[in-house]
């Protein structure tokens, strides 16, 4: 995703400087990205880690290595979103932490159907728990195929229209539930269906931009970024959205680096501007 998201230097041209600047104004002294408040968010750490990275690679973030210890021997009493992030902020910004407790430390939050759910009391695995559980299993360097039923939670979980639904029982489909699960599929070396793939593109509305299910208001950016990438990793053809969603991912940018959720939102941050990366990247 990081890849992907790089390619925007393309797009942005000269812009690229702003939203750099943007980031590095979210980074608080204490080495943590700002959230929504102006408190290092370990969440908000993880996007603002990645974003800058996507278009400075060369940004030293060694006051971020400082904010992350503060959790060193934490993790067992975090919650797996939280732990997720750690490992990969973790994993982003040094090549000397050793991984050996993340099996023990997300297996809390496996599920009786070979998933993962950020609820660890849950007996049914979510795509979002599973799509976490796999991205911290590769930055651990675990063997993913030793992750083989992951597929069983996924499959349960495809509704009859093509997309996938988050939880289990659920008989309406989501672009980023959709997407996690074709990440998930991908990197396990399953083949994407075709319905699936026509599920998505679907989503996308005329002005551009893909909405999070068939009845939201208006599209948004996750949902456009995310869904992007899936299509992306299916090998489906994204040339004929190209403009459209460029234009759509141009409305959501605030012209000071940062960019906006959907059409609702009015405050960018450094989530919403690497989801704004990753979109421009992949339709470069």
């Amino acid at each position: 995703m990081v890849i992907s998201a790089s390619r925007a230097k393309g797009v942005l041209g000269d812009s690229t400087g702003l939203v750099a600047e943007f980031l590095k104004s979210n980074l608080n002294s204490d080495g943590g990205f700002k959230g929504r408040s102006t408190d290092s968010d370990l969440y908000y750490t993880m996007f603002g880690i990645e974003a800058i990275h996507s278009i400075c690679p060369q940004y030293s973030l060694e006051s971020t290595l400082l904010f992350l210890q503060q959790f060193d021997g934490k993790l067992d009493s975090m919650e797996m979103v939280d732990i997720c992030c750690y490992l990969r902020c973790i994993a982003d910004v040094t090549d000397n932490f050793k991984f050996g407790d993340t099996e023990r430390q997300l297996n809390v939050f496996s599920t009786n159907d070979g998933g993962y759910n950020v609820d660890r009391s849950a007996d049914r695995g979510t795509a979002y728990g599973c799509f976490l559980a796999l991205g911290s299993f590769q930055d651990s360097g675990y063997d993913t195929k030793e992750l083989g039923r992951l597929v069983e939670c996924i499959n349960s979980l495809k509704v009859a229209d093509g997309g996938y639904s988050n939880e289990y029982g659920m008989e309406v489909a989501s672009v980023p539930a959709t997407a996690a699960a074709v990440s998930i599929l991908h990197y396990l070396g399953v083949d994407i269906g075709d319905d699936t793939i026509d599920w998505m593109l679907k989503q996308v509305t005329r002005e551009g931009g893909l909405l999070a299910m068939e009845n939201a208001p208006v599209p948004d950016l996750l949902s456009t970024a995310t869904g992007l990438f899936a299509l992306s990793l299916a090998g489906a053809d994204i040339s004929a959205l190209r403009e459209r969603c460029l234009d759509f991912v141009d409305t959501l940018w605030d012209g000071k680096g940062g960019f906006c959720g959907n059409s609702f939102d009015t405050v960018s941050d450094c989530e919403y501007t690497f989801y704004g990366l990753l979109a421009l990247g992949l339709l470069s």
